[in-house]
């Protein structure tokens, strides 16, 4: 029987960047040669020796762009629709990245030309690996054959994330509850149905309740070279969120990481939240003139508007946006949660919106030591105490200092209810457990990417099912 290999997710995205940075160097090449053919110039190894700084230049920027557009999520590569139009906005982007580098490098040391014979070829090379990325991905390998260990909700929602986001990467053979797995009698006898499934990995989300035979055979089966997960691990991996609903007696496991490994990130990281956050505040003071004027012959109020928001550990603070509702909004409601289609929102605060912009003084609380550029997004002291009493560990997310953007951001948009904002706290209790620089930095090119795309405004995900990133970084 012929076996094909089962890769990782890891090692999935990473045949699929491989596959892109060949496509992009390829396309570099090609456009140095109709350059070269169409400004009559000698093609040979000085020729190509001068232009070997493209090579890389593009190279980078293209995992920097696509990364920050979302070209890595697995689940998007089986749309061709989908994949053009990203692939044509990457583009776009290089493009416009170019330009101002164009108007900023001394005369005739860009060549124009060869920009446009590298899109072309670009998009035409990529589209057709993209295209042919998932049967090459079906023929080289198969999905990982998984075996799951529980009961209940553990085993519902690994079955929901996988089947919702991970398909083609994982296949559920069977589940066993831990009375079936007692019953194999035998210590070997997993291993020996593991291997006769062709499990490649053993997905554990009962692990207080393993005992006596059932513990034992786990562990054979991790010695005969079975991979052996909790099921939290594979959540995370696949949705990019923790799992709170299973985490029952093990409520430690949701505490923040020790500190020490992290302190020297944590120290460069508050410097470069003061340094960008004074080049935010030169952009807000070249941007406020402008956008204050907008706002004022939209309606009447002020501005700017802050609002009470919990910060690190409890403490409260005033946090600024540029005012993008109606004056007393809140006048007859009280606190609500925002919505992303609010009849409240004026026209030019739907735009601040939809451009991020209304965040913008929020260097402001950045530079008085109130917030982060990353980090879990503050809530209103209303909503904290009543989410409090209905979402165990909410609290936890305050552990951190809030962000101007964060891994929930990056996902998900407005909560605008308690089960949104469910879905909302698994993500941020994702980024306490796991946050780091290459995290941080993830967030930032996403967010960038948001950014740029002005669909990324829409009224929010539905439910604890919404799709999230593959959270690639900590796959299995």
């Amino acid at each position: 029987m012929n076996r094909r290999l089962q890769l990782r997710f890891r090692e999935r995205v990473r045949l699929l960047m491989a596959g892109d940075v060949l496509a992009v160097l390829l396309a570099v090449f090609v456009a140095l040669i109709l350059r070269a053919f169409s400004s009559q110039l000698v093609i040979d190894r000085a020729y190509f020796a001068s232009q070997a700084p493209w090579f890389l230049f593009f190279a980078v920027v293209w995992l920097v762009l696509a990364n920050a557009n979302d070209l890595y999520r697995l689940s998007l590569n089986w749309s061709p629709t989908r994949i053009l139009l990203r692939l044509m906005r990457v583009t776009i982007q290089i493009l416009l990245f170019y330009i101002i580098v164009f108007f900023l490098a001394e005369r005739n040391e860009l060549p124009r030309l060869f920009m446009l014979y590298f899109a072309v070829s670009s998009i035409l090379l990529i589209v057709m690996w993209r295209l042919i990325w998932p049967t090459l991905s079906d023929w080289a390998s198969e999905a990982r054959r998984i075996l799951v260990i529980g009961e209940g909700t553990g085993v519902q929602l690994i079955r929901e994330a996988i089947e919702q986001q991970a398909a083609d990467a994982f296949v559920i053979v069977d589940v066993l509850n831990t009375r079936e797995l007692e019953a194999l009698q035998g210590r070997a006898s997993l291993t020996k149905l593991a291997r006769e499934k062709r499990v490649s990995d053993i997905i554990v989300t009962a692990t207080r309740s393993l005992e006596g035979d059932g513990l034992r055979g786990v562990m054979d089966a991790t010695a005969a070279g079975i991979n052996i997960l909790p099921m939290p691990v594979l959540y995370e991996g696949i949705t990019g969120r923790f799992p709170v609903g299973v985490v029952g007696e093990n409520w430690s496991i949701l505490l923040p990481p020790d500190t020490d490994d992290l302190r020297p990130w944590l120290l460069v990281k508050s410097v470069l939240d003061y340094v960008l956050a004074i080049v935010g505040t030169i952009l807000l003071l070249l941007l406020l003139p402008f956008v204050a004027l907008a706002i004022r012959l939209d309606s009447r109020g002020c501005i700017l508007y802050s609002q009470e928001r919990v910060g690190l550990n409890g403490r409260l603070f005033r946090m600024i946006k540029f005012r993008t509702m109606v004056a007393d909004a809140e006048e007859g409601t009280g606190a609500v949660f925002a919505r992303g289609d609010d009849p409240r929102i004026t026209r030019t605060g739907r735009f601040l919106r939809r451009s991020h912009l209304d965040e913008l003084p929020q260097v402001l609380n950045i530079l008085r030591g109130e917030m982060s550029l990353v980090g879990p997004r503050p809530e209103r002291p209303e909503h904290v105490a009543s989410l409090d009493r209905d979402i165990p560990f909410y609290r936890v997310r305050q552990t951190m200092l809030p962000g101007l953007t964060g891994w929930a951001q990056v996902h998900q948009d407005y909560a605008m209810d308690a089960a949104e904002t469910w879905v909302k706290l698994q993500y941020d209790l994702y980024y306490v457990r796991h946050h780091s620089f290459l995290l941080d930095l993830e967030i930032l090119l996403r967010t960038l990417g948001r950014v740029l795309d002005s669909r990324a405004y829409r009224r929010g995900t539905k439910g604890p099912s919404a799709h999230g990133a593959q959270g690639v970084a900590n796959l299995p």
